[in-house]
């Protein structure tokens, strides 16, 4: 059954990011975010049909203008719908003992060292059953939705065994259809070196590749296939053996790099042609150039610096050498329990020297390219996904300047009304 016509008219900005399907933004492109004053979209059956100034879409609709639904966005930002390209939204339970652990001044790895961090979800999360897992992701998938998030990424990685990753991975699945976000599915097997294989990591690494890996491609529940690259948990050896792995198998490769210390992370995603390298907060200056090199992009996650109270990695210098730059909540149990990408925003001006208009691009057509889903959302141009939202703030640099506040005031996922006055309709999920 096909959806009534959508106009959205007068938007104070609409922001298109057009022209950018083909690649992401880089440098000073992230600056240009194509904004048309007074602008309008038409939307039919959960696609952009056109967008211009209100009197040139007036004009051209002229005559259907009664078939539409309308929306008056007098005085709002109207931007692409958000993309947070990194999460581990599929867990169990919740780490809050750490969090005072770590005001006491105890380091993530000495506490992971100590059978918390990933260790304590990962017990959580086999614990948990598939329904219970549903619920609590799906609650955490409300609230991203609420800040205006219509697609996310989401890793696997708590389960370290075959029978649990698929389950992580089989929720995904699940949420993806059942819930108005887009879910991206990543198989993570090697988030983390299982305590049973402390001694002995490669039989570990093994299992990965001989086990795992093949299993979730068999069963098309990924797209993506990371791994946490970084002394103590995976070497850059055992990491390229798990990346190429993934390859063999058609899973595309990401890397969580250069996290805690510099490692090679950052030169091992351009050596395997990493779709986005992760973290960075250490990455060398040979890494970030060769990422340029090879148009990696970097995902960014200035809130799990800001959570561990470590120093940010620095955006403003991988702008300004060239890599394309994304941002992410790193939703997750231990180092970043938020969901608030517009927060993340604010972080990447605050903390990492980016402009309002860079970080806007970074968690809309940049992350779209971090997730391979640059020609169908991440800006508002004709032919691609519907998905928007309405702030109701007069211009993009009001999103980063005011902090800590939710300007969301209407979200459109595929062409539907999905969220409005900051209150999720219901009836559209399970």
């Amino acid at each position: 059954m096909n959806q009534k016509p959508l106009l959205i008219r007068h938007a104070k900005q609409l922001v298109t990011l057009a022209g950018s399907s083909d690649k992401p933004l880089c440098g000073q492109e992230m600056n240009d975010l194509k904004i048309i004053e007074d602008g309008s979209v038409w939307i039919e059956n959960g696609v952009i049909q056109k967008v211009g100034k209100d009197e040139e879409i007036i004009k051209h609709y002229l005559h259907r203008l009664a078939e539409a639904d309308t929306i008056d966005a007098t005085g709002r930002l109207v931007t692409p719908g958000l993309i947070d390209p990194h999460t581990h939204l599929v867990y169990a339970g919740s780490r809050e003992n750490e969090f005072e652990m770590r005001l006491k001044g105890a380091t993530y790895m000495e506490i992971m060292n100590a059978g918390g961090g990933i260790h304590a979800t990962t017990r959580a999360t086999r614990q948990a059953d598939h329904a219970q897992l549903f619920t609590e992701s799906k609650r955490r998938l409300d609230q991203f939705l609420l800040h205006g998030v219509t697609t996310v990424e989401a890793k696997s990685g708590y389960g370290l065994t075959l029978e649990h990753e698929i389950k992580q991975l089989e929720v995904a699945q699940a949420l993806n259809e059942k819930h108005e976000v887009d879910v991206v599915s990543t198989f993570m097997g090697a988030h983390a070196v299982p305590a049973e294989y402390r001694e002995d990591p490669d039989r570990y690494v093994d299992k990965v590749i001989t086990g795992m890996i093949p299993e979730v491609a068999r069963r098309g529940l990924a797209e993506f296939n990371d791994v946490f690259c970084e002394r103590g948990v995976f070497t850059p050896e055992q990491s390229r053996r798990i990346l190429e792995a993934g390859l063999e198998y058609g899973l595309k490769p990401k890397i969580h790099a250069d996290e805690i210390e510099p490692y090679g992370g950052a030169e091992l995603a351009a050596a395997v042609d990493c779709v986005s390298a992760d973290h960075l907060l250490k990455a060398s200056d040979e890494g970030i150039q060769a990422m340029t090199e090879k148009g990696v992009v970097g995902v960014l996650l200035p809130g799990t610096a800001f959570f561990l109270m470590a120093e940010v990695a620095s955006g403003r210098k991988m702008i300004d050498a060239g890599v394309p730059v994304a941002l992410s909540t790193d939703c997750n149990p231990g180092s970043s329990p938020t969901v608030s990408l517009p927060l993340i925003m604010n972080l990447g001006c605050l903390k990492m020297g980016m402009t309002p208009a860079e970080v806007l691009a970074a968690v809309t057509i940049n992350a779209a390219h971090a997730i391979c889903r640059g020609h169908e959302i991440g800006s508002i141009e004709q032919g691609k996904k519907a998905d928007l939202v309405i702030f109701d703030v007069p211009n993009y640099m009001s999103l980063s300047y005011f902090y800590g506040v939710n300007h969301v005031h209407t979200v459109i996922k595929n062409g539907k009304v999905v969220v409005e006055n900051q209150v999720k309709r219901s009836g559209a999920d399970a």
